[in-house]
């Protein structure tokens, strides 16, 4: 079974991705050239990727106490895929990229994730060279984000340590003055770097000549204390080894020191580290501390790197769907090639008949229906925030402006829902597998373990949920969510027309009535704590109506279709999603409207 046809179904006939080709900065492609990359996507996935996905799970990093050893297959599959100029696609032609939609680099990032979301196809390298892009000086891009888009360096995201966690306002690593002239360094003012910095993915490794960090730390005040709360954040670019102007290695090692290795339920083909900045392991030019070069301005550290994080979440949920679907489709296939029990008939059940396969059993079906409904309407959801992103970017002015609050609201929706429900997907397809499932010899536990993640990093569930009801939902007086109700009324209102889509369009008309409801009720009292103690419950309930709306839309889409079997399996994805998961809303927007305090009061002794 090909991931293919559904990403043509989404991207074309759905999102109709060739309309962009309309506008300048894409007008040199067509739909060939979006094929081509796809094409080229797919086979790199299949080759360099997906047959070495177990491998890269039995074979974790290990670190001889130099440097950090990974399979030879993981080394050829960055490099594949930094020649393929997936790293820069959306860059400009005069720094080297492709001038890519995002919609399509996102589609085409979807086939890596599926194939080893392990191995990583540079989500965070992207991320990084993006954030300098943004924000950085013309020497920082030149000289950092240039190399990061060639594949030559690679780039990480430092923000968590030990003592805080998620807790960025609690961030101890100290950042001071590099020497009298530390202003005048070509490469941006010069710091010295002082701290510990916890979970930094391909934090150290040898796929590339040299690793970018970007880390958050403060900068003492005269005082020599740090600042606190958050707006004392700054940004510094850390790079592993030092670098001249032109971007060459001067052959000094930075104080940048693996303290070790974390041993991961899953993702075990991605180095996951605790990095020593500053402690003196390697001393660099007779001072103590490592060199980092300042981004932007002092305190603004946080909103530069949020726009690093807000690109992560959307690539978090991409993996999270992506690995639902590997294990939908070998569910799917193990499903329809395993002979177990017997057809239930009138008389019950005939041992002389010969035995069904486990697809033909309504639980079985049951599953795998959810896993679909779950995994591509997740695919869906994913691929219409990539088409915001281009509308961000280059729509026009007051379009561009609603795609920005669009993404806002949408955002930790399209990082958590996937993270949950293509989790419970995975789920479902080891209950496919039976006791099989449990067992190594099936790929599905390992997508279950490699999923498991995805709830926790770029932001846990709990933080997601804070973030789409304490603020998302609130910002510029609630326009963001007016603008989405908009939208999600607009589908109604062409669903509404069909018989056969009706009563959904209805029930969807319901739910967004229902969220709108209890988002007052939440805050009824004005009181954040009461608010947000159901918070999770809100993001939950308010994902499910984003993710009915987006089967919805897709269902009109697919209505015109000709008649195919795939045809009619998204109409019963779209109708599964509705009968069996929309209801389930009812019991969580109920605990958000009363403000239920069962859980936010009960003392910790009661546990």
């Amino acid at each position: 079974m090909s991931l293919r046809p559904t990403v043509d179904f989404l991207l074309h006939h759905w999102l109709q991705a060739e309309q962009l080709n309309q506008r300048e900065r894409f007008a040199d492609h067509s739909r060939e050239t979006f094929d081509a990359v796809l094409d080229t996507c797919e086979r790199i996935a299949r080759e360099k990727y997906a047959p070495f996905n177990r491998l890269v799970d039995t074979q974790e990093p290990q670190f001889d106490g130099e440097r950090v050893i990974l399979p030879q297959a993981t080394h050829d599959a960055q490099k594949a895929y930094a020649e393929s100029g997936m790293l820069s696609a959306a860059q400009d032609y005069a720094i080297g990229g492709m001038q890519l939609p995002y919609t399509v680099e996102a589609a085409a990032n979807a086939f890596f994730a599926m194939a080893s979301v392990s191995i990583g196809s540079g989500m965070l390298t992207t991320g990084n060279a993006n954030l300098l892009m943004a924000h950085g000086t013309e020497t920082q891009k030149r000289v950092f984000a240039l190399n990061e888009f060639s594949g030559r360096w690679s780039g990480t995201m430092c923000l968590s340590e030990p003592q805080a966690g998620s807790s960025l306002s609690d961030v101890a690593t100290r950042a001071v003055p590099d020497g009298e002239d530390f202003e005048s360094d070509p490469l941006g003012p010069r710091f010295r770097l002082k701290g510990n910095k916890m979970w930094i993915s391909a934090g150290e490794h040898e796929l590339t000549e040299n690793i970018v960090h970007l880390v958050l730390a403060k900068i003492p005040g005269p005082d020599g204390q740090l600042p606190p709360g958050v707006k004392g954040i700054s940004l510094f670019i850390v790079p592993k080894k030092l670098v001249d102007t032109e971007g060459a290695l001067t052959g000094e090692r930075n104080d940048v020191a693996l303290a070790g290795l974390n041993h991961k339920c899953g993702w075990r083909g991605t180095t996951n580290t605790l990095l020593n900045f500053g402690e003196g392991k390697y001393p660099v030019r007779g001072a103590a501390g490592a060199i980092g070069y300042l981004v932007g301005q002092p305190g603004e550290g946080l909103r530069c790197m949020f726009h690093m994080m807000n690109e992560a979440r959307i690539g978090v949920g991409m993996a999270a769907t992506m690995l639902g679907m590997a294990g939908y489709h070998a569910s799917l296939d193990y499903a329809k090639n395993r002979p177990q029990g017997r057809p239930v008939g009138p008389e019950g059940k005939d041992p002389n008949r010969p035995q069904s396969r486990i697809i033909e059993h309504a639980d079985v079906k049951r599953m795998l229906l959810a896993q679909k409904s779950y995994c591509e309407g997740a695919l869906a959801l994913e691929l219409y925030c990539a088409r915001l992103v281009d509308e961000q970017h280059t729509g026009a002015p007051e379009a561009a402006d609603e795609a920005r609050l669009l993404l806002e609201v949408l955002t930790p929706i399209a990082k958590s829902w996937p993270s949950e429900w293509c989790l419970e997907a995975n789920s479902l397809a080891i209950q496919v597998h039976g006791g099989y499932g449990y067992t190594r010899d099936f790929p599905v536990e390992q997508y279950w373990r490699d999923n498991r993640l995805n709830m926790i990093h770029e932001g846990t569930h709990g933080i997601q949920a804070m973030d789409l009801l304490g603020r998302k939902v609130l910002m510029e007086n609630g326009r963001g969510l007016q603008l989405l109700a908009q939208r999600i009324n607009a589908t109604i209102e062409r669903a509404i027309q069909m018989p056969d889509l009706a009563a959904h369009a209805n029930a969807l008309g319901k739910a967004l009535q229902d969220v709108g409801a209890a988002t007052k009720a939440a805050w009824a009292t004005g009181n954040p704590a009461e608010a947000l103690a159901n918070a999770v419950p809100y993001l939950q309930a308010f994902g499910h109506t984003v993710l009915a709306w987006i089967w919805l839309d897709v269902a009109l889409a697919a209505h015109s279709a000709p008649e195919s079997a795939a045809r009619t399996g998204r109409l019963a994805a779209m109708r599964f999603f509705f009968h069996y998961e929309l209801p389930k809303m009812g019991a969580w927007l109920g605990v958000v409207s009363r403000r239920d305090a069962t859980c936010a009061d009960l003392p910790e002794a009661a546990f």
